[in-house]
């Protein structure tokens, strides 16, 4: 059987309560902005929001103004979402827990996660969400993942419990070192000089 080969998330759908509630919370605290909404294509009675989350990706919440909010944790359980995590600045993430806790989420305060910081909350149906930083910027031409990559190998080959400061610092070295394509002049032979 061939992969039917994924090149990104597409969107994320959650299921909202009423329509504020969810501009409120996803607009107005964590600042995506409403692209669009229309009716749910499969339930009329039920709204759809389409929201930035600053990749120009989508998270998307199903709303019915009949519906309330419930703040209980979401269950637990084997096919169950656990959490969802966004990307944020260093610069953002080293304000999230005050203004958190300034907005009434409570939260779990900075988690060290080896290659980034997390810092956890739950929105006002329950759901467990994270906000993410990195530890480092990928070099030019490498992604995050690549990066990651090479310093789980660097990790697991040096016997290390989990990605630390030092893995990152070798990958993004090795990954540094990799020669860059060679750019192709005008009559398609590549060179690495400019004919002035």
């Amino acid at each position: 059987m061939q992969k039917l080969q994924t090149q990104g998330v597409h969107h994320i759908t959650l299921v909202g309560a009423d329509r504020q509630t969810s501009i409120d919370f996803w607009q107005g605290v964590l600042g995506m902005p409403l692209v669009f909404e229309q009716p749910n294509l499969d339930d009329p009675e039920t709204n759809h929001l389409y929201f930035d989350p600053g990749d120009g990706r989508l998270i998307t919440v199903f709303t019915r103004e009949t519906s309330k909010p419930d703040a209980r944790p979401n269950p637990m359980g084997i096919g169950n979402l656990h959490h969802l995590a966004f990307t944020v600045s260093r610069a953002t993430y080293t304000q999230a827990k005050a203004r958190l806790e300034a907005g009434g989420f409570p939260n779990s305060g900075e988690v060290d996660r080896g290659f980034m910081y997390s810092i956890y909350f739950r929105d006002p149906l329950g759901q467990l969400l994270e906000l993410a930083s990195y530890k480092f910027e990928p070099p030019a031409g490498a992604t995050h993942a690549d990066v990651l990559r090479e310093a789980h190998n660097i990790r697991v080959a040096r016997g290390a419990y989990n990605i630390a400061d030092e893995h990152l610092a070798d990958a993004i070295e090795l990954l540094s070192r990799k020669p860059a394509p060679k750019a192709a002049n005008g009559d398609g032979n590549a060179s690495g000089s400019i004919n002035v």
